[in-house]
């Protein structure tokens, strides 16, 4: 059986002592550990949505050293992963010579919804209905686009004028992607208020939960938006870069790995975004936002341009991370050895 076909079968319910066994072995550097972890995300992500928060609990408690651990429930409803799903799944994996962008990995991942069974589409609806980090908000009528020029004229210093300056500098689309373009409007009402929200809202949580706008700050935050709302395509793009690490950058999993536990978690413990009246905050301090709100920020062990940093730093720089890094994998190693 190849790798390939060893992760396909391993994408099944796994229960939380076998998930405690894969992140020990995935912190050792063995490819058995990757392979597993990146089954159970896979599961979750394309067949299982409902037994996410406890796969991804039972992932960061045994990574970051504790936390819940409740077990994986049995007999959760799930679609079935079809051989045309798995020979789309691979061929986003694969890729292309060139490597991805950050647009073009986001329209990959997108392109795998029209190849998931049917039944997934149902289990993501009634999963949005029953989610507490969404069921309230999705009750709402469907949120109008963003007003960019309303967004110019917030006083210096607010959420609106923080907005609109990275927006406008960096060239970005307010809300991500088109969603007339990507025809959220078919979808049912759930489905529809959730991802135009959270498309329209992506920027506003960078900024209000500290994530940056660098290569891991992105991966992270996907990490963040299953925690909060378990969206969808959040567990599609994580079980893709975790794939893509395993088979073709296994050095760069650990690090994978911590990042997405550590926004996990800050997902886990932030109260929920979806219920705030974002437009009622433009006017107000970030400052006066996380206080009001009781939100953290984001704090990861790694710095947040730690992918831009290997690939462009000088061969000095480059030698202080590896020092870091392997320091970090050793450590790693040393604290997996207690899991039988």
């Amino acid at each position: 059986m190849t790798r390939r076909e060893r992760l396909q079968h391993a994408a099944c319910r796994m229960d939380a002592q076998s998930i405690s066994k894969a992140v020990a072995s995935a912190k050792r550097g063995e490819s058995e550990g990757r392979l597993q972890l990146t089954a159970a995300m896979t599961w979750i992500a394309y067949a299982c949505p409902d037994a996410t928060t406890a796969v991804c609990d039972n992932i960061t408690s045994a990574w970051l050293g504790s936390g819940p651990t409740s077990e994986v429930p049995t007999g959760l409803p799930e679609a079935p992963l079809e051989d045309s799903f798995w020979q789309a799944f691979w061929a986003v994996i694969d890729g292309n010579d060139e490597g991805y962008d950050a647009l073009s990995i986001t329209v990959a991942v997108a392109s795998l919804g029209a190849a998931l069974h049917p039944l997934m589409a149902e289990l993501a609806d009634d999963n949005a209905q029953h989610h507490w980090g969404t069921a309230e908000a999705i009750k709402k009528p469907i949120p109008g686009h963003t007003d960019i020029e309303a967004l110019s004229e917030c006083p210096q210093d607010s959420l609106g004028k923080s907005l609109h300056q990275m927006i406008v500098a960096n060239g970005y689309d307010p809300e991500v992607l088109d969603r007339e373009a990507i025809a959220l409007s078919q979808l049912p009402h759930s489905l529809h208020y959730l991802n135009a929200r959270i498309l329209q809202m992506h920027d506003v949580w960078h900024l209000v939960a500290g994530y940056e706008t660098t290569s891991s700050n992105e991966i992270a935050i996907s990490a963040f938006q299953l925690a909060q709302f378990n969206h969808n395509y959040s567990s599609m793009f994580l079980a893709a870069v975790m794939a893509i690490s395993t088979f073709k950058e296994p050095r760069g999993f650990t690090i994978l790995m911590q990042i997405v536990t550590e926004a996990w978690r800050h997902g886990r413990e932030t109260p929920v975004m979806m219920d705030i009246e974002w437009e009622k905050e433009w006017n107000n301090s970030l400052e006066t936002i996380r206080a009001t709100h009781h939100i953290p920020t984001y704090k990861s062990i790694f710095p947040a341009d730690l992918l831009e940093a290997i690939e462009s730093a000088s061969l000095w720089k480059k030698l202080q991370l590896g020092y870091q890094l392997t320091r970090y994998n050793l450590r790693l190693r040393s604290n997996s050895r207690l899991p039988a």
